[in-house]
């Protein structure tokens, strides 16, 4: 009787590179469950799984040939990747021309579905991606800004690359749900990445009266517009941002606490996963807790939000292993991730009642980096995507 045969998970991590921050938290939830991943039960046979890794390096041309690697070599079945607007489009985008199955995240799904090289609302035949919206981020950060009073002025600062397009996007972005909630957007055109000098739209968005100003730019141009902001006159009563600030880590490149004026600001951003998310592990029923207890104890590092996301990477492969037809088979695998409707440590995903075909939504409320007695903390000030997440603190205006 020949063995069963040996079931593949392929990984992109970026190991290496300015990413590399952001692989952590999947290289330790891929450490973490190793012992559990040895084999899947599909019907009524236990077959044998590996976890093959390649690094992206942080750049899309190695993250492509990452993908090809997996795919030829290790005759990957699935592919799992999160992280990083150039490189994650890279490792999707080489899964479907080479027929992979991919699961991905961290990434909001207009910039996924309309991303170069994509057509709008095609539908993808082998990749698939769980996350949240531009929609979503405004309805968050909308929520945020009324904690301060009514429809606000608020100022844009958007870079001019795909990110800033999809943020205007007439129907699928961040504008138009701004400007349905009542507030005035005042938006000076786009800025180039990295930005050297923010000064003429920081006197456009005086000019105008902008009293909240909205980005998702990186942390070193947010720091940027921040010290010329305050030497030029402008003090906005509050600063959102989508983008870095979701997960930094103290003293690190890309952290709010990296830069002393920033540190202060008290920047409002958005929240995908903590460890009081009230939602259990489908592979051992671990906590959103004990997982953000482990990895602090075994890293020494804070925890950070992605950390939920790539455990329910994991937890969404193992699950379209067990419940495709034929796990040995690439299209019934992507055909079983299609179909798929889980609980997992991020939440419950649904593929099958997306905003798009390939796309299961995960809730997002509001956050504030808040100073505390041991540095800052993110505290959670809105919850009306996630009532069941307790609100930890006040909104605080910017000082």
């Amino acid at each position: 009787m020949e063995p069963d045969p040996q079931l593949r998970v392929g990984v992109v991590i970026a190991q290496t590179g300015r990413l590399s921050r952001l692989g952590d938290p999947l290289a330790f939830v891929l450490r973490r469950l190793t012992p559990q991943l040895a084999h899947v039960r599909n019907g009524n046979r236990r077959l044998p799984l590996r976890i093959a890794v390649r690094d992206s390096q942080s750049d899309p041309t190695h993250a492509r040939q990452a993908v090809r690697e997996l795919a030829a070599e290790e005759g990957a079945h699935i592919v799992l990747t999160m992280a990083g607007t150039q490189v994650l489009p890279a490792v999707v985008d080489t899964c479907e021309e080479l027929q992979v199955p991919c699961v991905s995240t961290t990434f909001p799904w207009q910039a996924y579905v309309h991303r170069p090289g994509a057509r709008q609302r095609k539908r993808f035949e082998w990749t698939y991606h769980f996350a949240w919206g531009l929609d979503d981020i405004a309805a968050v950060f909308a929520d945020m800004w009324e904690r301060l009073g009514p429809a606000r002025t608020v100022g844009c600062l958007w870079n001019d690359d795909l990110q800033g397009r999809l943020l205007r996007h007439d129907r699928d972005g961040f504008a138009p749900v701004a400007e349905r909630r009542g507030h005035t957007l005042i938006d000076p055109g786009g800025y180039r990445e990295p930005a050297a000098d923010l000064h003429a739209h920081i006197d456009h968005l005086r000019r105008h009266g902008a009293e909240v100003v909205t980005s998702a730019a990186t942390a070193a141009d947010l720091a940027l517009f921040h010290g010329q902001a305050r030497r030029s006159g402008l003090h906005p009563r509050l600063i959102t941002c989508s983008r870095w600030l979701a997960y930094p880590h103290a003293g690190v490149a890309g952290s709010c606490a990296a830069d002393e004026g920033l540190a202060q600001a008290r920047v409002a951003t958005l929240v995908y996963w903590t460890p009081n998310h009230p939602y259990r592990s489908s592979l051992d029923g671990a906590t959103a807790a004990d997982l953000a207890e482990a990895y602090q104890r075994d890293t020494g590092n804070p925890w950070l939000q992605p950390l939920g996301l790539a455990h329910a990477l994991v937890e969404v492969a193992r699950h379209a292993l067990a419940e495709a037809a034929d796990p040995t088979d690439r299209r019934a695998i992507a055909q079983a991730i299609a179909r798929t409707r889980i609980e997992t440590i991020a939440g419950p995903l649904d593929w099958t009642s997306g905003p798009t075909p390939n796309i299961a939504l995960v809730p997002l409320v509001g956050g504030q980096w808040q100073e505390t007695r041991h540095g800052h903390d993110l505290a959670v000030v809105t919850n009306t995507a996630l009532p069941d997440l307790p609100v930890t603190a006040d909104l605080l205006a910017a000082r």
